[in-house]
């Protein structure tokens, strides 16, 4: 696995108002290389596109077709997460003032040494502070 995927950058993949090429380049990266990702980022992604359903930018049959899209991606779980990394992600939440649930993947990208994928510009300016290279 050659990076930590979040949420936000997975979803620029869903919807044509948020695509760019580099969120196409890190696709083409994750199609050939694959990447990991924290036990919560299925449901942020799911929870992101029920919303998007709401607010009429996605339908279910796009959604679905999504999903079943990522579901072929080399995309693994990391589940050697334990109440240490949660710990961790806590006390990286409370450094960089960000959520708990965007600290899980900042932890994850340390710990495993890999570059992170984000929009997300709070946890790239964390990321960055903390050492993480981008992807």
């Amino acid at each position: 696995m050659t990076l930590v995927l979040d949420s936000s950058l997975t979803l620029a993949w869903a919807f044509a108002d948020e695509y760019t090429a580099a969120s196409q380049a890190v696709l083409d990266r994750v199609k050939r290389e694959g990447a990991v990702v924290p036990t919560l980022w299925r449901v942020e992604v799911c929870n992101v596109l029920v919303m998007g359903e709401r607010r009429q930018r996605t339908t279910n049959e796009a959604a679905l077709a999504f999903l079943t899209g990522l579901g072929k991606l080399p995309i693994i779980e990391d589940n050697a997460g334990s109440w240490s990394s949660l710990i961790e992600a806590r006390r990286l939440a409370r450094l960089y003032r960000l959520t708990v649930y965007d600290a899980v993947y900042l932890e994850l990208a340390l710990r495993r040494s890999l570059p992170l994928a984000t929009t997300d510009a709070a946890l790239s300016k964390a990321a960055k502070a903390a050492g993480v290279m981008a992807a």
